[in-house]
């Protein structure tokens, strides 16, 4: 059974695991190591038997406009191809949106997503209600486009 938790420090090898086999765009150690120690809360993991299987690596914006609000940012989230198409995104992305509320009262979280990723602006769009603010122009290392993504989560946080 696939159990969903906060990540932890000796989980970084399996979160890049995940990443170097399903996406293009790949994380040091470092990098892992200083979001989930900067916004411990808000990093995720999908695990079965030990094995970590997706995870979600997100933090707070550090500089926030002046009139703007505290917000945060989904840096990485992948799943293994095996576990795809059970929901296993969708809950880890809930998890640290709440999480985001409930400790920092993140107003809203924001994502970039390859324009051409059709899956994951499903999930964004369709499933978590996520819509298109803008779009970066070459974002990614290739030069891909783009979509930059907002989510209120104003009914999450509590007063």
């Amino acid at each position: 059974m696939v159990n969903i938790r906060v990540a932890r420090a000796e989980d970084m090898p399996g979160m890049q695991a995940c990443n170097l086999q399903n996406l293009p765009e790949n994380y040091t150690m470092r990098y892992y190591l200083f979001y989930m120690l900067s916004c411990p809360q808000l990093s995720y993991v999908a695990e079965d038997e030990g094995k970590v299987v997706g995870y979600i690596l997100a933090r707070m914006e550090d500089d926030v406009p002046e009139g703007d609000e505290p917000h945060g940012h989904v840096i990485s989230i992948s799943v293994l191809r095996p576990y795809r198409r059970l929901g296993l995104a969708r809950k880890l992305m809930v998890q640290s949106q709440e999480a985001m509320a409930r400790v920092y009262k993140a107003a809203y979280v924001t994502l970039h997503v390859r324009k051409t990723n059709r899956a994951a602006l499903a999930l964004y769009r369709d499933t978590l209600s996520f819509g298109v603010r803008e779009i970066e122009k070459g974002y990614y290392a290739d030069g891909e486009d783009a979509y930059v993504m907002r989510r209120s989560l104003k009914h999450l946080v509590q007063s």
